[in-house]
């Protein structure tokens, strides 16, 4: 028995193995515990290991590396077309043998342990931003029941709470709602400490990232936008160019085409909604500056604002700099302004 191909369904505690030989005849099928995994594979001469991007993913394939095994990760949609039929560990694991080993085939590439610990670090402060805004509309709307009404924004709502919330001696609402809302305020108060304790851990990793420091040099991309795809991007070069990277950001338009008649339409949306998010956000930065000024990319993008929506001309930007982004880890360079055009 000579195994050469194995499709390892991940799970919590239950681990579905389905190996092949060199004719792809099945030769193993069998669960295991996850004490189980290591010490199986261990006994295995390195082979192809084949398994779904999804949690835990990245932690087997660099274990599974050590063991000198050739691990590919494949993003969960793909494998779904090789399922037979029924949804099984079993069958999935089959569906994942049989995927990895298709030519045109696109892989997830294996992130380090840093590279996960930084992009963790934007999970943990997207999530923090999260709740931060979850609160401040609750305030908001129990402010609004007294007539007490805010406009967008954390500073003007901070204004609003430190007159509304004053002693009780100064307060304009009861002293039951001061003492319903005091925490709720607490609260914001705590979240935002925690939101700057981790942007400063990440500031402090982009000043010792080269990689990442090359990459605040584009417009539009600060050290939290620079951090995020250093961390999540790693080796470029399993991007063949700019296109193809802002097509993994989901930032190209959604092609339909068929009969010869091309139709693209909306951007597509199918990569990571948080980076596509922070390149978005970048651009309409670079866009509020570069309106009526001349010279460089605003000539460029107030041609866009004559045709086109803000928030259109935005995702055209942040399609642009994501092909940017490509070009600085490529060519290991910072970033260099378009040269003017004589008239």
């Amino acid at each position: 028995m000579q195994i050469t191909t194995i499709g390892l369904d991940l799970a919590k505690n239950v681990f579905q193995v389905h190996a092949i030989d060199t004719d792809g005849v099945p030769v193993v099928r069998k669960a295991l515990r996850r004490s189980q995994v290591l010490p199986f594979f261990k006994e295995l001469p390195p082979c192809l290991v084949g398994m779904e991007a999804c949690g835990s993913a990245h932690f087997w394939a660099r274990e599974l590396t050590a063991l000198g095994h050739a691990v590919r990760m494949m993003p969960p949609a793909y494998v779904k077309p090789y399922v037979k039929r029924g949804k099984t560990d079993a069958a999935d694991a089959e569906a994942i043998c049989e995927a990895v080993t298709r030519p045109t085939m696109r892989f997830v590439p294996i992130k380090n342990s840093e590279q996960q610990a930084v992009f963790m670090l934007h999970r943990v402060r997207s999530t923090l931003v999260r709740q931060r805004t979850m609160v401040m509309n609750a305030l908001r709307g129990h402010l609004s029941e007294f007539g007490i009404v805010a406009a967008q924004g954390s500073a003007n709502l901070a204004k609003i709470v430190e007159g509304s919330l004053a002693p009780p001696d100064q307060s304009v609402i009861p002293d039951l709602v001061r003492a319903a809302l005091l925490p709720l305020v607490k609260q914001i108060a705590e979240l935002a400490t925690q939101i700057r304790s981790v942007e400063m851990e990440l500031l402090a990793w982009h000043r010792q990232s080269k990689v990442s420091r090359r990459l605040e040099t584009i417009p539009g991309v600060g050290f939290i936008t620079a951090t995020a795809l250093t961390a999540a991007v790693g080796d470029p070069s399993h991007f063949k160019n700019g296109r193809q990277f802002a097509a993994w950001l989901g930032l190209t338009p959604r092609a339909n085409s068929s009969g010869g008649k091309e139709r693209v339409g909306r951007i597509s949306r199918m990569g990571d909604s948080y980076l596509r998010t922070l390149l978005v956000l970048g651009s309409t930065s670079v866009l509020r500056f570069a309106r009526n000024r001349a010279g460089g990319n605003a000539d460029w993008i107030n041609g866009l604002l004559a045709r086109r929506p803000a928030h259109q001309v935005s995702v055209a930007m942040a399609n642009k700099t994501a092909r940017v982004v490509w070009a600085v880890l490529a060519r290991e360079q910072v970033y260099i302004a378009p040269a003017p055009i004589a008239a």
